[in-house]
């Protein structure tokens, strides 16, 4: 008999910790008996059966400390967290002992953590939410064949910039129009065309800071991300803090070299393969952007696309051995 294993999660978008989860059910399903459910769902489903395994998925709150310790009798449960970093205390957290209290709460009362990023780890460990021994690391992907059947670019007479996801304060798009506004005046701008695509609650303000530069496109939501990152040259991604950054493993898996801020899981993801920018610097994202004519593009993008090409293999593997792990056989009660 298949062990059952619930995914508890709340995320309804289209990307993110919902695609990671489906795309784990398509290529597990034959090993593991998987079931999405919403917390609001989940005394119904215990009702009718008894899962082997929790990963629950939601952003960790106040809120669900006491759910989370209602679930714990029946089986074991582990937290993925997608959602917190270094950078997300940075930008959105006002009290930090607040913050780690609810963390170390949260954390210490299942069996097990699933982080997201190095960096994410150690900064849960340098804060000591969290024993080390009880992290595991396993950096999120998604199925990559078409993206790297992408040709390696050769740029053309302009170099063609491109940033794609979700209007938000997250993402940045407000510093990097902000950066193009200040490089806009520059000779060497003409050389360049940023392409700016997606959608959001930030969408009045991308719109206000885009109109009128020169060179600049804003495309809406994105509907061929192939298309899109065939088309570019060089992907920014300006976010304010990225717990791992999926967007930086689709360009590197297109062949495309990255433009990012140095925040959180994307330093790990950038080498050889691009530029990091100091955080939220605006003045050095520009500087960045009008130095890239000079730079190897070409060879950044086959050096990145070169270092994630089994990303998903490894990341169902890593996912799999935690679905294996001799707790679903110690710890799991009786039925």
């Amino acid at each position: 008999m298949k062990p059952k294993i619930w995914h508890l999660i709340g995320d309804k978008r289209a990307g993110g910790s919902n695609l990671l989860v489906k795309n784990l059910m398509a290529s597990l399903g034959h090993k593991f008996d998987f079931n999405m459910v919403r917390l609001e769902e989940i005394k119904t489903q215990l009702i009718k059966e008894k899962p082997d395994l929790i990963i629950f998925h939601y952003p960790c709150a106040w809120r669900y400390l006491l759910p989370l310790k209602r679930l714990k009798k029946y089986c074991p449960i582990y937290i993925c967290d997608h959602h917190y970093c270094k950078g997300f205390e940075q930008h959105q957290v006002s009290s930090k002992f607040r913050f780690h209290t609810m963390l170390k709460l949260s954390y210490g009362m299942v069996d097990r953590i699933i982080s997201i990023s190095q960096a994410q780890r150690q900064w849960m460990i340098d804060n000591k939410l969290v024993k080390p021994e009880k992290i595991t690391v396993i950096t999120p992907a998604s199925p990559l064949e078409s993206l790297l059947k992408i040709p390696p670019k050769i740029t053309g007479e302009k170099i063609i910039l491109g940033a794609y996801g979700r209007f938000a304060p997250q993402k940045g798009f407000d510093l990097l129009l902000r950066a193009i506004k200040e490089i806009s005046t520059s000779p060497q701008w003409q050389n360049f065309e940023l392409r700016l695509g997606g959608y959001g609650q930030d969408e009045e303000l991308i719109t206000s800071l885009g109109k009128g530069l020169p060179n600049v496109k804003l495309l809406g939501s994105i509907e061929h991300i192939n298309q899109f990152l065939n088309d570019c040259d060089v992907i920014i991604i300006p976010s304010r803090w990225e717990g791992w950054g999926l967007v930086a493993l689709e360009t590197k898996a297109a062949a495309r070299a990255v433009v990012a801020f140095g925040v959180d899981g994307l330093v790990e993801q950038i080498k050889d393969c691009g530029l990091l920018i100091p955080r939220d610097n605006i003045k050095a994202l520009g500087e960045g952007i009008l130095s890239l004519s000079t730079k190897p593009l070409t060879k950044w993008g086959i050096k990145g696309r070169n270092s994630v090409i089994n990303s998903w293999q490894n990341c169902v593997q890593e996912w799999e051995t935690i679905f294996c792990h001799s707790e679903l056989v110690e710890e799991s009660p009786k039925r």
